[in-house]
Parts: C-alpha cells; sequence; structure tokens
C-alpha cells in the first residue's frame, strides 16, 4: 500500500502529476484543486490512495490525509468509485461533502457530474452515520499565476468531470471577469461549476 509520496515534481497535466520518488517517476491522478498547488521542479508531500484493479493500479493523489480518508470512506457507499469519489472531491471542499451529507441536502450532491437524485439520496442514507462533523480545516489552494491558459485548463477539468465541450466552454466565458491577472484554477473551476448548476 503506497500511502503517500513526497518528491520533485516532474510533470503536472490537466488530470494527472508525476512525482520523482527515488529516480522513478510516479503518476498519480489528482483534482484540479490539488493539482493548482503543485509547480514542475518543486518538491512536494502528497498523501495517496492505490486503487487495485485486475488490469490496472491507479495512484489517486491528494492536497491532505483528510482528502484521502474521505475520497476512501465514499466509495464505501454503493454505487461509488474512485472516479465519482474524485468528482465529488472536485466540486465540493471535504466539508462540503461532510454537511452536505450530515443535512441530507441531496441537491448539492447532484452538482456532481454522475451523481443524480436516487444516487445522492443513497450516498446520504449509507454515509450520514459514519460521516463525521465538518472539521472547519480545509485551507484554500495555493493560487496559480495563470493568464490565458487557465481557460484551457478550466475546460479541460469540466470536460474531466462529464461535461461536454460546449457547455465547458459557456461556463469558462461566463467566469472569465473573474479571473483578473492571477487566475486561481480551483477557485475559478468551483465558480464554472456553480455556473453549470444553475443552468
Amino acid at each position: 500500500m503506497i500511502a503517500s509520496v513526497r518528491g520533485k515534481v516532474a510533470a503536472v497535466s490537466l488530470s494527472t502529476a508525476v512525482v520523482e520518488v527515488g529516480g522513478i517517476g510516479i503518476e498519480l491522478l489528482c483534482t484540479p484543486n490539488t493539482l493548482a498547488t503543485l509547480r514542475a521542479g518543486e518538491e512536494a508531500y502528497l498523501p495517496t490512495s492505490l486503487v487495485v484493479r485486475e488490469d490496472s493500479l491507479t495512484l489517486f493523489g491528494f492536497t491532505d490525509t483528510d482528502e484521502r480518508t474521505l475520497f476512501e470512506l465514499l466509495q464505501t457507499a454503493s454505487g461509488v468509485g474512485p472516479k465519482l469519489a474524485q468528482a465529488m472531491l472536485a466540486v465540493l471542499s471535504p466539508d462540503g461533502i461532510r454537511m452536505a451529507i450530515a443535512g441530507e441536502d441531496a441537491k448539492t450532491l447532484t452538482k456532481v457530474p454522475g451523481i443524480g437524485q436516487k444516487g445522492a439520496q443513497r450516498v446520504i442514507l449509507e454515509l450520514k452515520d459514519r460521516i463525521g462533523a465538518p472539521t472547519g480545516s480545509a485551507s484554500a489552494p495555493a493560487p496559480t499565476a495563470a493568464s490565458a491558459p487557465w481557460r484551457d485548463q478550466v475546460a479541460e477539468a469540466l470536460i474531466g468531470l462529464g461535461y461536454n465541450a460546449r457547455d465547458a466552454d459557456k461556463a469558462v466565458t461566463a467566469i472569465e471577469p473573474e479571473a483578473g491577472d492571477q487566475a486561481n484554477i480551483s477557485v475559478l473551476l468551483r465558480a464554472a461549476l456553480r455556473t453549470l448548476s444553475k443552468a
């Protein structure tokens, strides 16, 4: 079981990061929020969760152990696999997920692509007694310095979460006034998701 990795960030893409550990480049699947905190060439520490399938080994990376714990707990609900659990963490903060489940707020959970009303109610039913109270410790990701490329990053992240290219482009255009000079990808992604959930 690989519980964490520490090393120099070799590369960051729209959905993955490669961290060099002992001369080996380890690829991690991460949410846009986690990727926004990483810089190529800089040292990074990421708690991880290894998902083993018959035909694959996939390592998911997280900003902190709280995210990893929630990622693993979410998968104990029927119908929630690693990709859906990761999508939930991309759309909502760990405390946002806890509050939605504890407060039986199915509407908030349905903002996640791939979760419908019935799925949200099932997650609430199965996890309400185990999710725990909000910790209040969620810290905002570090801002990322990006100019025009933020549009592509946010659009690609939305497509990766299940939205079509046209809707992703509309959402990116709608949040453009919020970008400013220092585009924080994770903040902009959440704003775009809010825009899409109202549509």
